[in-house]
């Protein structure tokens, strides 16, 4: 009886203990809150280091996200937004009005001593073959590109939000894909044409001449591409290896490249597109109505005899095992009047 007791004693003991260590330890408990971030206090240095694109430690795989503030991202849209679209608008209308201009003045480069009627291989059916599709590639790029760029201020108060964007998303598809094309294009045509493509001592008589372009009746001679062809030629490899590099860094972003190094691809892959758009389009106005008889190298890949002795005329000779021409001024037809193109 008497342990029982005691027993019940001590519980209640061990109960008023616990009672009064509880009730006395909740006001020291409340006066030593959790530190709390300093207000009113100066955190300019850490702002600072924010604004200026300081990275965090993060957790996760993309360490990208340690970066609160990209502050080169309103540089680079500034810049897109500003000079690059702004000059990129007047490479490509003063492309445009040179071409106009050069068409209004010099007129069409007829065939001087007319069409002889005897036909001449000038690109096979694999050649054709490689230039179409980078021609085709690149006429989707540049139109899809150029929507990117500037659709939302032509096209979007013509056709609307909901147009614009089915059109836009299209055309951003046609541009990841079709870039495969243009850069299996580009690869084709260097290995094929660049040894004809390297320059020789015909090149700066060429080019001394201007081509033959200002003057009639002045054909400088020219092996299987002329001076200005080739310059072309480098200039589409070049700039078209370049446009394709920057390319892919956009279409797979921060994963060979920071953010920083995209924004710079973009720009520069924005610039190459511009000025080679503009050097296609006189490209292509001396393919099609610019010059008599040229369509048919790429559209046939059979050229008149007299229209290559008169633009190549090395490589003629080099065809045919004759000696170089010595006078590369055509000869007039007999009566003085140019022969009509054979039916």
């Amino acid at each position: 009886m008497l342990v029982r007791i005691l027993a019940r004693h001590l519980r209640l003991a061990v109960v008023a203990l616990a009672a009064l260590w509880l009730f006395g330890a909740a006001p020291s408990l409340a006066q030593s809150p959790l530190p709390e971030p300093t207000r009113g206090g100066n955190n300019a240095d850490m702002w600072r280091s924010v604004r200026q694109g300081e990275q965090f430690y993060v957790s996760i795989p993309n360490k990208q996200a340690g970066v609160l503030v990209q502050s080169e991202g309103e540089t680079w849209r500034n810049f897109r937004n500003g000079p690059v679209s702004t000059y990129g608008s007047w490479v490509l209308l003063g492309s445009v009005v040179v071409v106009a201009l050069f068409f209004a003045i010099r007129g069409r480069i007829r065939i001087e001593a007319g069409w002889s009627g005897r036909l001449i291989v000038r690109f096979n059916g694999f050649e054709r073959f490689v230039h179409w599709l980078t021609a085709a590639s690149f006429i989707l790029l540049a139109l899809s590109g150029l929507n990117i760029l500037y659709g939302r201020y032509v096209l979007l108060p013509l056709i609307g939000p909901g147009a614009f964007s089915g059109l836009t998303l299209a055309c951003k598809y046609v541009h990841n894909f079709t870039s495969f094309a243009f850069m299996l294009g580009i690869l084709l045509m260097f290995v094929i044409w660049v040894r004809h493509n390297l320059p020789t001592r015909a090149d700066l008589v060429w080019l001394a001449r201007g081509g033959g372009l200002f003057t009639r009746g002045s054909h400088p001679p020219a092996h299987k591409f002329n001076a200005g062809q080739k310059l072309l030629f480098w200039a589409v490899v070049l700039m078209g290896g370049l446009l394709s590099l920057s390319g892919l860094l956009l279409m797979f972003p921060l994963w060979w490249a920071d953010m920083q190094q995209t924004q710079l691809a973009q720009l520069g892959h924005a610039v190459l597109a511009m000025l080679m758009i503009g050097g296609i389009v006189a490209h292509i106005y001396i393919g099609t109505i610019g010059m008599e008889g040229a369509f048919d190298a790429m559209g046939t890949g059979l050229v008149d005899e007299n229209w290559a002795r008169e633009h190549h005329g090395l490589w003629v000779a080099e065809m045919k095992g004759e000696p170089p021409p010595a006078d590369p001024a055509p000869r007039p037809p007999v009566g003085g009047r140019r022969a009509a193109r054979p039916a």
